[in-house]
C-alpha cells in the first residue's frame, strides 16, 4: 500500500462508517481515527483508511501490517499490553487525539494541548482555578514540582473515586499549582507566560517556553508512561500517578538530557570538532539521531528551534552537529539550545523536559482511569529453584 493509499477524504471515510460528520471529528477527537491536512488543500483533512477499517470491522480490506491493533500475545512474553487513546504516530508525525501536534504548537497554549491531550476540549476547567494560599517555594525547578506532587498525593483523593468531569479538573489544579510553585506569585496569567516570569524570560520570548510544553508534552509509551499507567490502575490519585511518572522520568531521561545540554556548552565553541570527538568515543553526539517513532526526523525540532532566532553559535551546534555526524537532532538537543537561548541554568532544559511530561503524564493516567483497559502483564521467575541453597 502506497503513502497516499493510507488516507482518504472525508467523504470516502463518511460513507465506510455510515455515519454523520460529527461522528467522524468526534473519532478523531477520542483518538481512534487519525487525521491529517489534505497536501492539495490544508482546509480539508484526510483519514487513516486503517482505522477507518478498523472501525468498520473491515481489516480484511487493508494489509495487516497497516492495521493497527492490541500486540497479540504480548503478556506472554512479559511486556506490557496498553490501550490508550492519547497520541499517535502516523508516518513519522505525532498526533495528540488525532490533531497533529506539531501544528499545534504554532499557536496553541500548554492549557489548550492539555485539554486536547486529556480530552476536556467541551469544558475548560482552568479559569476556575484559584493560586493556593501555602505554595511549596525553594529549591530547584525540578525540586519543586517533586514536592507539589507528593504534598498533592498524599491530600487528594483516589482517582476511583472521581467522575470524568471532575479528574479533568484535579488535573488542571495540579498542573496550576506545580506552576505556581515555579512561577511565583503575580497575575494569573497562561501558563507559559507564568513560567516565564519565574524563570525571568523576556516576554516576547515566552512563546518559545509555550512551544516547547505543547511538543515536549507527549512522546508515546515509555517507562514515565507505564509507571504513571500502573499506578493510576492502581487506584492512585493523581498527583501520585503524576509522581511515579516523574521520578521514572528523572532518571534515564533527565541523564540523557544533562549529557546533551553539557554537550551543547561545549558545541558552542567548537561544533565541528566537539560533535567528532563524541562521535570518535561513542560512535555518535548526545541529542543526535535516534528519533524513534518518528523515523529519522523529528518534526518537533524545527518546530521549536526555527522560530527561536538562534545566536550564530547555538545554531551551528544544531547545524554543524548534523552534517558532522550524519544523524539529524532530536528533541533534547532542542531543549538543551531553547534553555541556552532563554539562558534558563544549567537545569532549564530538564526543567522543560519536566513540565512539558507533566502535562502529557496526566493525560495518561486520565485516560487510563476512564477508558484504559488493564495493565497485562506477566512476570516471569528465573531465580533459582526452592531448596536450591
Amino acid at each position: 500500500m502506497s503513502a497516499d493509499e493510507r488516507w482518504i477524504a472525508r467523504s470516502e471515510a463518511l460513507t465506510r462508517l455510515g455515519v454523520k460528520a460529527q461522528t467522524l471529528y468526534a473519532y478523531v477527537s477520542r483518538g481512534r481515527i487519525a487525521a491529517r491536512p489534505d497536501p492539495t488543500d490544508p482546509r480539508r483533512s484526510l483519514y487513516a483508511v486503517s482505522d477507518v477499517a478498523r472501525m468498520c470491522g473491515e481489516g480484511e480490506e487493508v494489509e495487516a501490517s497497516e492495521v493497527r491493533k492490541p500486540v497479540v500475545g504480548a503478556a506472554a512474553r512479559g511486556e506490557a499490553d496498553i490501550q490508550a487513546s492519547v497520541s499517535l504516530f502516523v508516518d513519522g508525525r505525532l498526533f495528540y487525539r488525532g490533531l497533529d501536534a506539531v501544528q499545534m504548537a504554532e499557536t496553541a497554549t500548554a492549557e489548550a494541548a492539555a485539554r486536547t491531550l486529556w480530552d476536556a476540549r467541551d469544558h475548560d476547567p482552568f479559569p476556575e482555578l484559584k493560586p493556593r494560599i501555602d505554595p511549596i517555594v525553594g529549591g530547584t525547578t525540578q525540586r519543586r514540582v517533586l514536592a507539589v506532587l507528593g504534598r498533592r498525593a498524599i491530600e487528594d483523593r483516589s482517582s476511583r473515586a472521581h467522575d470524568p468531569a471532575s479528574l479533568k479538573r484535579e488535573a488542571a489544579s495540579l498542573l496550576s499549582e506545580v506552576v505556581d510553585s515555579v512561577s511565583g506569585p503575580g497575575p494569573r496569567l497562561y501558563l507559559h507566560q507564568r513560567l516565564a516570569r519565574g524563570f525571568r524570560v523576556a516576554e516576547r520570548d515566552s512563546h518559545l517556553i509555550r512551544r516547547a510544553l505543547v511538543l515536549g508534552a507527549e512522546r508515546g509509551l515509555d517507562e514515565a508512561v507505564l509507571a504513571t499507567r500502573a499506578a493510576a490502575s492502581g487506584g492512585a490519585p493523581l498527583a501520585g500517578a503524576a509522581l511515579a511518572g516523574i521520578t521514572t522520568l528523572s532518571g534515564r531521561a533527565l541523564a540523557e538530557m544533562d549529557e546533551t545540554t553539557a554537550y551543547a556548552g561545549e558545541a558552542r565553541r567548537d561544533p565541528v570538532g566537539a560533535a567528532q570527538r563524541w562521535i570518535g568515543l561513542k560512535g555518535g553526539a548526545p541529542g543526535f539521531g535516534a528519533a524513534g517513532e518518528f523515523g529519522r526526523v523529528d518534526p518537533r525540532v524545527p518546530a521549536l528551534l526555527e522560530p527561536a532566532g538562534l545566536a550564530p553559535d547555538l545554531e551551528a551546534v544544531w547545524r554543524e552537529g548534523e552534517a558532522a555526524g550524519g544523524q539529524a537532532a532530536g528533541f533534547p538537543l532542542a531543549l538543551a539550545l531553547i534553555a541556552r537561548r532563554l539562558d534558563l541554568g544549567p537545569t532549564g532544559a530538564g526543567d522543560l523536559l519536566v513540565l512539558g511530561r507533566l502535562i502529557g503524564l496526566l493525560a495518561h493516567a486520565v485516560d487510563q482511569v476512564i477508558d484504559g483497559s488493564p495493565i497485562r502483564a506477566r512476570l516471569r521467575y528465573v531465580g533459582p529453584e526452592p531448596g536450591s541453597h
